[in-house]
């Protein structure tokens, strides 16, 4: 079955009980047990499984897919279980730009931990191969990256993780399935904010992993959900799944108007510089025409002149509101590096914007008059 087809079927669940179209809600904690001590239906507690959950879980695989998969309260959350499978002594190598609270778990808490970190510029495959050290245990990519957009070869850093021992992990919240599929491409872990484009209407959060393979990894990642019990209510897993039924239609055509937004922008002579995969000028626009379907609704904006000039623009802007998020219907725009602090890397002139599904006339037309 193609993509759109896989997103509503994943995620109907048979009602024995009254036969609804739409997927109950199992808000029920704790599970009935039979006489002799077994649970007839194969639940025993929410921590540990749930109807809504488990149906959540098995679509994230089947979209990505992979053999398992696990949901989480939120993105860091599923990150967080990732590392945590890792042990004292272990290293991992992350993209020198990503999300920044990513590096910031590992510098701030599993340091503590023994677990090292080494940032590399992981579209330099060259910088990839020196930073790998006897103890490296995962390579993280994140493409495109947040809030840069640089987009990273996955297949040829999967190998090189794999030749040494390695295992690759991609956060692929920015392109989802729709447009990327990162276990098809030789990645052996997928992690996304559902957040964002799952959710896509700003109004629930959540996160996950999912694996090429239920093996090893997948137990240690079940283990630690469990016990941790970091897991999304049933309410949640619902409205994602829920999300999942329109994502295809969603994406496309978010995607349609942040490369016509992109196109315009960077004709602007107001405008530096515009990061955006899908216009030829990108410096790494032949690997995301050869890993991408399409370049995603998210783009980053330099805007000619300081912060100053830049927070300006977002309170001219009338359609985009100023706001932490992306993926939802509605377009958002921000000041990235006020949020991230003064250590952040990313430029002093740059405007992250999510896409929404708003007319892109009246997108663009909303741009003129704030550049003016």
């Amino acid at each position: 079955m193609n993509f759109e087809t896989l997103a509503i079927k994943s995620t109907q669940m048979t009602d024995a009980n009254a036969g609804a179209v739409a997927s109950p809600i199992y808000l029920s904690t704790t599970f009935e047990r039979e006489t002799d001590g077994s649970y007839a239906h194969g639940y025993i507690y929410a921590r540990n499984d749930n109807p809504n959950r488990q149906l959540l879980e098995k679509s994230l695989a089947v979209l990505e897919a992979g053999e398992v998969g696990f949901a989480f309260a939120s993105g860091m959350a599923a990150t967080t279980a990732l590392f945590q499978s890792f042990k004292s002594g272990d290293h991992i190598i992350t993209p020198d730009d990503a999300y920044f609270a990513t590096n910031v778990l590992i510098e701030e808490i599993f340091s503590h931990w023994g677990l090292t970190l080494t940032k590399v510029d992981t579209t330099d495959l060259e910088a990839v191969k020196n930073a790998i050290q006897p103890n490296t245990r995962l390579i993280w990519l994140e493409t495109p990256s947040n809030p840069q957009l640089k987009v990273s070869d996955i297949a040829a850093i999967a190998d090189l993780a794999h030749q040494h021992g390695a295992l690759c992990a991609v956060d692929n919240t920015w392109a989802t399935p729709v447009l990327q599929r990162p276990l098809l491409l030789g990645a052996d872990i997928v992690m996304h904010s559902t957040t964002k484009y799952f959710g896509g209407h700003g109004d629930v959060l959540g996160g996950a992993l999912i694996l090429k393979e239920d093996g090893e990894l997948a137990n240690k990642i079940r283990t630690i959900q469990k016990l941790t019990g970091g897991v999304p209510s049933p309410f949640e897993c619902w409205l994602v799944a829920r999300g999942i039924k329109t994502l295809s239609l969603r994406v496309k055509a978010q995607t349609s108007n942040a490369q016509q937004l992109a196109e315009y922008l960077e004709q602007h002579p107001a405008i530096e510089a515009v990061h955006y995969p899908g216009l030829p000028s990108h410096p790494q626009y032949a690997i995301a025409q050869k890993q991408m379907s399409q370049a995603g609704a998210m783009l980053s904006v330099q805007v000619k002149g300081d912060a100053i000039n830049a927070m300006n623009v977002t309170g001219k802007l009338q359609l985009f509101t100023t706001a932490t998020s992306l993926g939802g219907v509605e377009s958002l725009i921000e000041h990235r590096k006020s949020v991230e602090g003064p250590t952040s890397p990313t430029p002093d002139n740059l405007l992250r914007v999510s896409v929404g599904l708003e007319n892109i006339e009246d997108l663009i037309a909303d741009w003129a008059q704030a550049l003016q």
